[in-house]
């Protein structure tokens, strides 16, 4: 379940390059593709988990009120990887 969480995540975040998205939207997405759109809490613990990889693995990038993130905690959105110019 981890990897597909992972790759809805990353198909989120390609689907918008230059904003963000909420965990519970990737939830939502997976819930309604195992029919229970209306269960979709229960499926935030596999998406802070694939989160938490793709974060270490440097694949996405989290931020708070547009405040980087190092690590997950409390409130945060997700995006792209952030590039040093």
């Amino acid at each position: 379940m981890i990897e597909n969480a992972e790759s809805t995540i990353l198909k989120c975040v390609a689907g918008r390059h230059l904003g963000t998205t909420c965990p519970s939207e990737v939830a939502r997405i997976l819930a309604t593709g195992h029919n229970i759109p209306r269960e979709w809490r229960k499926f935030m613990p596999v998406v802070h988990e694939a989160v938490d990889v793709l974060l270490a693995r440097g694949e996405i990038t989290l931020t708070w009120k547009s405040v980087v993130m190092s690590k997950r905690a409390g409130p945060y959105r997700i995006s792209g990887p952030k590039h040093k110019s």
